[in-house]
């Protein structure tokens, strides 16, 4: 997968860091921010931070880095393709792709 041409962020201290800015700028990706204490101008990922936080994050102790890979990695299958979404007519994301491309909405 390639690099988005930018990414909106919030202004957490780990978004606005040197590291944060020299990561972006030698990939050649700008960083958006939202206006400070407005997250929702970022609602979407303010709500993915949410469920990934509540269904991942708070329910694993991780053990080592290849630990955390594993379990967020099987977080990530289930929710893309497993659990319904509300805002998809309660289907996992996959699927409500794979009906989209079949009736012509969606090209690859």
């Amino acid at each position: 997968r390639s690099l988005p041409a930018s990414i909106v962020c919030d202004n957490g201290p780990e978004l606005t860091s040197k590291a944060m800015f020299f990561w972006a700028r030698e990939r050649k990706v700008t960083l958006a921010f939202i206006q400070p204490g407005k997250p929702t101008q970022n609602a979407f990922i303010e709500s993915f931070n949410g469920k990934f936080r509540d269904g991942c994050l708070n329910q694993h102790w991780f053990l080592s880095l290849a630990d955390a890979r594993h379990e967020i990695t099987q977080w990530r299958a289930h929710y893309n393709h497993v659990r319904p979404h509300s805002s998809l007519g309660y289907l996992p994301p996959s699927v409500c792709r794979a009906v989209r491309m079949k009736l012509g909405f969606l090209t690859l």
